[in-house]
């Protein structure tokens, strides 16, 4: 395990302001977001990245966080890990998803490592791990195949126990994290205090033999079958040819961009204004973690690997006896009521909560924290 900086060089920075001076934009077909992200919002965020965002000033902020990288496997994963202060502190695993990174982590490490600090219990401490997936940020792709939700748990697993050496942890996730949190679920029990999820990451087993579904699966049912209609265009593309998608996204920054900012806006609770919850630089941190470290290909590749491993949470339909806990945020992609997770989790905890997204760490973080708070501190 070593010490990790994020020390981007100038000629990387350089290469991409002059893309983004280059930048050819669509003709306009609308100016809403019917079709996807509109050349005139795009065009305002590409100059901002241009001559505004400060790449030197979100590095320092991410280099606040206290960041290692370490072979695990046979590859290196990158992660950060801060200890908690407090009498016991819990490990716990947070991870991220996609289009997401460790960065996500921002906004509750605090509040989970140092409660006393945020005017919390030190008994609620966490000692908080998060790393970056396999070919996202400055974590390897392994370069072969196989690297499924099922195989990044197993890794993350491995940096828990065999790397750090924690006996026992709790993990948290949502978007792709929340099923990789189900799988160390499923497969790891006897390790995991529990698991606490803010999306929908298992399949219960539903069939003739099972209860009959309520008014309230019924709608959640039809309301998942409309998002899959008009909202999955990504994963048709990014599950079946991720390597054509990533050529033009890792040669064009407007294009990562665009991809990119689309989701955060489509999937956060904004009301249609997507910097009514994110800034540009805040938006932008995140883009250029992905542009800078040429990323977009080996993440997008998460897609076709798990939509090809039959152990995938949302493939095989199971039942996971670890303790969870599910944050119900309203804006969330996938967000079953309260008897769906109980047919696929052994529910301790289920909240709905007022506000809030996909992005629950960065959009509802005081939310977020007090819910991992509450789901862990009786399985300490």
């Amino acid at each position: 395990m070593k010490p990790f900086r994020i020390s981007v060089p100038t000629r990387d920075l350089d290469d991409l302001r002059e893309r983004l001076a280059r930048t050819r934009l669509a003709p306009a077909l609308s100016d809403d977001w019917t079709h996807g992200t509109p050349p005139a919002y795009l065009a305002e965020l590409v100059e901002h990245w241009r001559t505004k965002f400060d790449w030197a000033r979100a590095e320092r902020r991410l280099n606040e966080l206290p960041q290692f990288t370490a072979a695990v496997q046979g590859s290196d994963l990158h992660f950060v890990r801060a200890e908690g202060v407090g009498p016991e502190p819990l490990p716990l695993l947070f991870s991220h998803g996609w289009p997401g990174s460790f960065w996500e982590v921002s906004k509750i490490i605090g509040p989970l490592t140092d409660p006393a600090a945020h005017g919390g219990d030190p008994a609620d401490a966490f000692t908080v791990v998060a790393p970056s997936l396999p070919g996202y940020g400055f974590s390897a792709h392994p370069g072969t195949p196989g690297i499924s939700p099922a195989a990044i748990a197993e890794r993350f697993h491995t940096l828990m126990t065999d790397v750090l050496g924690y006996s026992r942890y709790g993990a948290q996730g949502g978007d792709w994290g929340a099923v990789i949190t189900a799988c160390l679920g499923r497969d790891h029990g006897d390790q995991l205090a529990g698991i606490h999820v803010n999306m929908m990451a298992a399949r219960p087993v539903v069939g003739e033999h099972s209860a009959p579904l309520t008014e309230a699966e019924q709608a959640y049912l039809d309301n998942s079958s409309k998002w899959r209609d008009q909202e999955t265009g990504y994963i048709g593309i990014q599950s079946t040819k991720p390597s054509t998608l990533g050529a033009g996204l890792s040669d064009s920054p407007a294009g990562l961009a665009a991809w990119i900012v689309e989701k955060f806006r489509t999937w956060s609770d904004c009301d249609g204004d997507v910097e009514s919850v994110f800034s540009k630089d805040e938006l932008l941190t995140n883009i250029s973690l992905y542009w800078l470290t040429n990323t977009i290909a080996s993440s997008t590749r998460l897609y076709y690997e798990a939509f090809r491993d039959p152990s995938t949470p949302m493939m095989s339909p199971g039942y996971i006896d670890t303790p969870t806990g599910f944050a119900s945020f309203p804006k969330e992609i996938s967000r079953p009521p309260r008897e769906w997770v109980a047919r696929a989790y052994n529910l301790q905890r289920y909240t709905e909560l007022p506000r809030g997204g996909h992005f629950a760490a960065l959009e509802q973080p005081a939310a977020l924290v007090t819910e991992i708070r509450e789901f862990f501190r009786p399985l300490r």
